[in-house]
């Protein structure tokens, strides 16, 4: 079957498969999950993951400007961006109380990425300002796993730490906004099979989904080298 008969919703998931299953089975994930860690590597990891949303949701982390933008001014009527920034899925509130709970008020001061999330974030960001398809490449990777198999990490943070049902510590999990995760994934895939993108443009986006993944797998292997040596 050819590309141009796959919904494009398929040909992202089944292109980034590996990259995937490698991000989601690394040693740091798999030792976090299987309660081998401290809560220190748990927060570290949150850590990483605000410099992320920051570049994801139009602000910087350093300075907390608006969330929820996307790339450039007014993406909001992009067609290519626009239909897929819903404020239900902004991060970087949830995690801003989860750095507090877990480093204290004053957890900005000594916040610092480690290389390869300097490096994530930097290609988010642009993406964000000059190539609308690369920035819904990263946007999907991560919101749609945040929405699937990321929970599982919060659920293990819960019972590891005893922290409340995505309370402060694993805000950043809760999608309070979205009553129905299920629907709204599929209404996701459908606006990406709609995508008023040309052929050409739909491979590239594919070949940044995998980009995406790598980068994500960089930050769990720099963090491995922090917690499994």
């Amino acid at each position: 079957m050819s590309t141009a008969t796959v919904p494009f919703s398929v040909q992202l998931r089944e292109a980034s498969a590996s990259q995937h299953a490698a991000a989601r089975t690394s040693g740091f994930v798999s030792a976090l999950l299987g309660g081998g860690l401290g809560v220190d590597a748990f927060a570290r990891y949150t850590e990483q993951l605000w410099f992320v949303y920051a570049a994801l949701e139009g602000g910087t982390a350093g300075k907390g400007q608006s969330h929820g933008q996307g790339p450039g001014r007014g993406p909001e009527a992009d067609p290519v961006a626009g239909p897929f920034l819903s404020p239900e899925l902004a991060r970087t509130p949830g995690l801003a109380r989860d750095l507090a709970y877990l480093r204290g008020p004053d957890w900005r001061h000594d916040l610092a990425p480690l290389p390869a999330t300097a490096a994530y974030a930097a290609r988010i960001e642009e993406c964000a300002a000059s190539w609308r398809g690369g920035y819904l490449a990263h946007h999907y990777t991560r919101y749609l796993g945040d929405l699937s198999g990321g929970q599982a990490l919060g659920d293990r943070a819960e019972k590891q730490w005893g922290f409340a049902h995505r309370g402060d510590g694993v805000r950043f999990y809760a999608f309070d906004g979205i009553g129905n995760p299920a629907a709204f994934k599929r209404d996701y895939h459908r606006r990406l099979d709609a995508l008023p993108v040309s052929g050409r443009e739909k491979a590239r986006i594919v070949d940044e989904c995998r980009r995406a993944f790598d980068h994500n797998s960089a930050v769990f292997r720099e963090l491995g080298e922090l917690y499994l040596a």
